[in-house]
């Protein structure tokens, strides 16, 4: 991403919430400043939000249990909210979900603003609750979200396993918008990090400009079902 193609930039400070329009037409990178981020991720067609990203249908469509570049966002109408159009992590959880008050209480102690100011802990639902409101969405609008920039692998038996450190200092996702898509972001901690202390990363964001899909793009040729998936969102907007 060239300097002179970004249209916005800043910083999601650890433990914050961030939410915004990503245009169809637009990119979003996010990037890892530090090393060891979590970015949890929610999506909303803007124009009816009532279709948002699809955790079942992103998996079994692209026969994955990871997302990485290639990769495509479904909605519950089978069309695409995001393309995956870089990727230096290779890695980012669909699975692992978001923390919650009573996880991190008995985790880390107590930890409310009126003991540590804006270093209290703030975790991944009330986070996604919190930028919901600002759009008139509530509870009965939380799905299963998408950690980026970590790893959870699944055994045979069901047992989850994280990885920790599993993104480098200035690794990045970039995420192409094939729809107005309401953005919903945290750096709250993934709900599984052993870390013995509360310790969120920062994550810098970037949007820029990004030409449409052709009929060669990578994420409408990964898979078979995904040329359906961009036929059904191209005709959306005709």
């Amino acid at each position: 991403m060239s300097d002179t193609s970004v249209l916005w930039e800043e910083t999601v400070q650890p433990g914050a919430s961030w939410s915004h329009v990503l245009k169809r037409g637009t990119a979003l990178r996010l990037t890892d400043i530090e090393g060891g981020a979590n970015a949890g991720a929610l999506f909303y067609n803007f124009e009816c939000p009532a279709e948002r990203y699809n955790m079942p249908d992103t998996l079994k469509a692209q026969h994955i249990a990871r997302l990485t570049t290639g990769a495509v966002l479904y909605s519950d109408m089978g069309r695409i909210l995001c393309s995956i159009v870089a990727d230096t992590v290779g890695w980012h959880d669909p699975l692992g979900g978001c923390s919650h008050a009573v996880m991190l209480k008995s985790r880390y102690g107590e930890g409310t603003y009126q003991q540590l100011r804006n270093q209290y802990h703030r975790n991944g639902h009330d986070s996604f609750l919190i930028e919901l409101g600002k759009w008139g969405l509530g509870p009965r609008d939380l799905v299963p979200n998408v950690n980026f920039f970590s790893r959870v692998d699944v055994a045979e038996d069901g047992a989850m396993t994280y990885h920790e450190n599993n993104s480098a200092p200035g690794s990045y996702i970039e995420l192409r918008a094939e729809m107005n898509v309401l953005t919903i972001l945290n750096t709250c901690p993934h709900p599984l990090d052993p870390a013995p202390a509360y310790q969120p990363k920062p994550v810098h964001l970037s949007i820029r400009r990004a030409p449409p899909p052709g009929p060669d793009d990578p994420c409408r040729l990964s898979r078979p079902e995904n040329g359906r998936g961009f036929t059904l969102t191209e005709r959306y907007f005709l």
